[in-house]
C-alpha cells in the first residue's frame, strides 16, 4: 500500500489478530472469572479498535473507560515525556482493572498510566497489549497478556497512527519510509 512520502506492508494480517484477540478474551475470561464487574481501560487513541473488538469477545461483566495519554504527538519516535489529555470518567478504587493499550515500545506511557491507576487502588489491576516491542525497552514493564511481540519496526493500521493516519486499516502494516 502507497502512501505519497511512505509504504505500507502487511505484518499481522485482520484474521491472525481477531483469531488472537479470541484465546485472550479466554485468558482474561479465566483469570478474572467471578469479578463483579471488569472496568476495562483504553488508552486512547491507537487501542480504540483493539478494546472494541476485545470487549466483544469478553463474557464477563465489563464497564469501559478510557483515558489519553500522549508520548507521540505526529512524531514516529516517543518523546519519553508522558502527558494525560483525557483522564478515566469512573472511579476504580476497590475494583478489577483491565487497562488495553495498543503497543509498548519504551514503556514509558504504559508505566506512568499504572503508577497513576495504582494510586487509585484497584482490587486488580493487569494489562493487555495487542503489540509489544521489548527491543524498545526503557522502562521495566511488562502487560499481563500480549498479542503480539514485533521487531523495531514503525507500525500502523488496526487503530495505530502515523500522524493520525492509517488508523483504518484493518491489519498491521510495517511503514516504509520512501
Amino acid at each position: 500500500m502507497a502512501r505519497s512520502n511512505y509504504d505500507i506492508h502487511e505484518l499481522i494480517s485482520a484474521k491472525a489478530i481477531a483469531a488472537r484477540i479470541e484465546a485472550l478474551a479466554r485468558e482474561i475470561e479465566a483469570y478474572f472469572a467471578g469479578t463483579e464487574q471488569l472496568v476495562v481501560v483504553g488508552l486512547l487513541r491507537g487501542s480504540f479498535v483493539f478494546i472494541a473488538d476485545l470487549v466483544r469477545e469478553l463474557d464477563l461483566p465489563v464497564e469501559v473507560d478510557f483515558l489519553e495519554a500522549s508520548s507521540y504527538g505526529n512524531a514516529m519516535e516517543s518523546s519519553r515525556e508522558v502527558r494525560i489529555l483525557k483522564d478515566l470518567r469512573g472511579e476504580i478504587a476497590g475494583r478489577d482493572v483491565l487497562v488495553v493499550e495498543d503497543i509498548v515500545d519504551t514503556g514509558h506511557t504504559l508505566n506512568h498510566v499504572l503508577g497513576l491507576l495504582r494510586q487509585r487502588a484497584p482490587a486488580r489491576l493487569e494489562t493487555i497489549a495487542l503489540l509489544d516491542k521489548p527491543s524498545r525497552r526503557e522502562v521495566d514493564v511488562r502487560a499481563t497478556w500480549t498479542g503480539f511481540e514485533i521487531p523495531d519496526e514503525f507500525v500502523v493500521g488496526y487503530g495505530i497512527d502515523y500522524a493520525q493516519r492509517d488508523r483504518n486499516l484493518p491489519f498491521i502494516g510495517k511503514v516504509s519510509m520512501k
